[in-house]
């Protein structure tokens, strides 16, 4: 595999060009102060001028380029992503992998974090970009769904010199966690998986039908809140260009479209989505996906998950642990009714995003789990 060191240097003429498209944007009436029909427009407006006039781009690709990094071609396809060994040349190889809509930048408190701890376990840590996301750009082709993905993925850490590794995921990076555990097997060493309350307010929720009467009409109250929130799935997995012109084009459209989840499926305490993630890391991550062109992609993922073949029935015997953010007594009800986790941990706060929202507590999560599972 070819894979070699990589620096971030975005032109200073696509930085002009964001600024400009920014500049000209075109706005919907602005008719409400609510989030039911998407983003406001009076708080697009605010985020999109702050992101023109007052976020500054070089410091946080400079920021970014503090944190080795990797560019690898499988295949014909890109995939980036960072590289962070420990100073400790023994520490354990992780794995993490992103969720929808973010991309290795999901991890850039957390990877400095864990690979040199004041105290605790240390890791080599390896966050690559799910193809189509963050600068694992452009797509070369169909077919990256979930499973090839982490193929992709598993093919990356031998080429990086780790033959056994910890995988941790959320949201898509739980099935690419799975999925290795399945086709990666032994090379595996345990597999963490973050979740929040919207895991089980899916069509895709475990069987729940050892739940009380009361349960289950939490459980479908649950799922009626977050009916109207699939509507970015609907069409991503049926017609993913008709949304990826528009993502592509306009900055705007990248920007609320990844502000709304980061609003919906964050700390619900939390007002804003600054106050649930930092404004600069935020604005980052929507950066990351303007400069690499990741609407497409994103939405080509979804797509592609959605119309995979699914092998059912497969088991595997690596060690499992999750860890779930945010107040809902139903997630281990249903997720874990039986205790069969080697690792379950709960949080009262934060969301879809831990490891923007609550770094810290994920961080001692991992270490915890480690310690919990056998590493050799």
């Amino acid at each position: 595999m070819d894979i070699r060191p990589y620096e971030i240097a975005i032109p200073t003429e696509q930085v002009d060009d964001l600024t400009q498209r920014l500049a000209r944007t075109r706005w919907p009436a602005d008719l409400t102060s609510g989030w039911e029909r998407g983003t406001p427009v009076s708080y697009a407006r605010r985020l999109a001028e702050h992101w023109r006039t007052a976020y500054d781009w070089r410091a946080q690709e400079q920021r970014l380029n503090r944190m080795p990094q990797f560019l690898a071609d499988v295949d014909g396809q890109p995939v980036h992503g960072l590289h962070v060994r420990s100073r400790h040349e023994h520490a354990t190889p992780l794995l993490l992998c992103h969720g929808y809509p973010a991309s290795f930048v999901e991890f850039a408190t957390l990877a400095p974090a864990l690979a040199d701890p004041q105290d605790g376990p240390a890791f080599h840590v390896v966050a690559p970009s799910i193809p189509g996301f963050g600068f694992s750009t452009p797509l070369t082709g169909h077919g990256w769904d979930i499973a090839r993905t982490a193929e992709a993925f598993d093919r990356i850490m031998r080429a990086l010199g780790y033959e056994r590794y910890v995988v941790v995921g959320g949201d898509v990076g739980a099935g690419v966690s799975e999925q290795l555990c399945l086709d990666a097997g032994e090379r595996v060493i345990a597999s963490l998986v973050t979740t929040d309350p919207g895991a089980i307010a899916t069509a895709y929720t475990p069987p729940t039908d050892h739940l009380t009467e009361e349960e289950k009409a939490r459980h479908e109250s649950l799922k009626a809140a977050r009916a109207e929130d699939f509507g970015y799935l609907g069409v991503q997995t049926t017609r993913p260009l008709s949304v990826a012109y528009g993502l592509t084009d306009s900055p705007v459209m990248q920007l609320t479209w990844i502000v709304e989840k980061v609003r919906e499926w964050t700390d619900p305490d939390r007002e804003l989505p600054e106050d649930a993630v930092d404004l600069d890391q935020l604005l980052t991550l929507v950066s990351v996906a303007w400069f690499g062109r990741g609407g497409d992609g994103g939405a080509n993922l979804l797509y592609e998950a959605a119309h995979a073949s699914v092998a059912w029935g497969r088991t595997h015997d690596r060690p499992q642990g999750m860890v779930a953010f945010g107040e809902e007594p139903l997630m281990r009800r249903i997720l874990d009714p039986d205790g069969h986790l080697a690792f379950w941990a709960e949080h009262p706060h934060g969301g879809h995003f831990p490891a923007m929202e609550r770094p810290d507590e994920l961080a001692g999560d991992i270490r915890t789990f480690l310690a919990a599972v056998p590493v050799g």
